[in-house]
C-alpha cells in the first residue's frame, strides 16, 4: 500500500514559538517525528513549513522540505498547497503527521492509511482511544468523538458528548457504565483530491464554535472513518510542560512506544 506522509510543521507556533526546532535529547523535535513516519512504511514524506530556518535544519538531517506560504491558517491549508508543488494525484492517500508528535508510534501511521485504503467510499480516517476518567471526559483539550455502529463519526466535541443525564449530576460525576467515552487522536488519512475540496469550503459554525477543523467535513456530509488505536499514542508536544515530559520520556532507547530508538 502507497502513501505519502506530510508534516506541516510551523515554526510560530502562538502557544509555543519556535516548536519544531526545540531540542529534545540533541535533536530537533521534528527530526524525532520525521524518523517515526519513516518507520511507517510512506512511500514520501514531506516536511511541510514556512520557515527558512526550519526548512534548512530540516534538508540538513536529510528531508524533503516544502517552503510554504506564511499565510495558512491550518495545517490542512498547508498540505493543500503542498499537494499541488509537489504534483499528488488525487487518489493518492496523504497522512497528516503533525510535527509536534516526536513520540508518534509509527503502526499508528500505516494504520490510519491503511483504514482509508479499505474503506474507498469514505473520505476521511482518523483515531481514537479509550477515556477511562471522567477528569478527561470533562477536559475541554480532550476531543470526544462518537460514532455510529459502521465506526463513522457522528460527532466530536471539546465537551462531555455525550452527555450522561444519570452519571453527571450536580454532586457526583462518574463514568456512566452504559457508554465508553473516546477521545480523537488528531492523527489524518485523506485522499489529495478531497484535501483540495475541502479547503474550498469555508468554515462552518460548528468549526468556529468547536475550533475544531474536522466538523466541517462532517458539516457538509462526508463520512469520517474512526479507528481505534492499535496501540497508545504518545504524548504530542502543545505546551512547556508537555516538551519537558516527553524530554524524560525520552531519556532512553526503551523509552515508550519505542520513539527513542533511531
Amino acid at each position: 500500500m502507497a502513501f505519502t506522509v506530510i508534516i506541516p510543521a510551523r515554526f510560530e507556533s502562538s502557544r509555543l514559538p519556535g516548536k519544531p526546532l526545540m531540542e529534545i535529547h540533541g535533536k530537533p523535535m521534528i527530526e524525532w517525528t520525521w524518523r517515526q513516519a519513516k518507520k511507517s512504511g510512506a512511500e514520501r514524506i514531506i516536511i511541510a513549513t514556512e520557515s527558512l530556518e526550519v526548512q534548512h535544519v530540516c534538508e540538513a538531517f536529510g528531508a524533503e522540505v516544502c517552503l510554504t506560504d506564511d499565510r495558512h491558517q491550518s495545517g490542512t491549508e498547508r498540505i493543500a498547497e503542498v499537494i499541488d508543488v509537489a504534483g499528488i494525484k488525487g487518489d493518492e492517500i496523504i497522512v497528516n503527521v503533525q510535527g509536534d508528535e516526536p513520540m508518534l508510534p509509527p503502526e499508528l501511521i500505516h494504520q490510519v492509511a491503511d483504514g482509508l485504503m479499505a474503506h474507498p467510499e469514505i473520505s476521511m480516517a482518523t483515531l481514537c482511544e479509550p477515556i477511562e476518567d471522567v477528569e478527561t471526559v470533562f477536559d475541554p483539550n480532550a476531543v470526544k468523538v462518537s460514532r455510529d455502529v459502521a465506526n463513522r463519526a457522528i460527532n466530536f466535541s471539546r465537551a462531555p458528548l455525550p452527555w450522561s443525564r444519570d452519571s453527571f449530576s450536580a454532586d457526583a460525576r462518574e463514568l456512566p457504565k452504559e457508554w465508553a467515552y473516546k477521545r480523537h487522536i488528531g492523527l489524518y488519512a485523506y485522499r489529495a483530491g478531497f484535501v483540495k475540496q475541502y479547503v474550498s469550503w469555508p468554515e462552518c459554525p460548528l468549526e468556529q464554535v468547536e475550533k475544531l477543523e474536522q466538523l466541517r467535513v462532517l458539516w457538509h456530509g462526508e463520512k469520517i472513518l474512526v479507528l481505534d488505536a492499535l496501540c497508545d499514542a504518545g504524548v504530542g508536544v502543545d505546551t512547556e510542560a508537555d516538551l519537558i515530559k516527553v524530554r524524560r520520556l525520552l531519556e532512553s532507547p526503551t523509552s515508550e512506544n519505542n520513539g527513542g530508538e533511531f
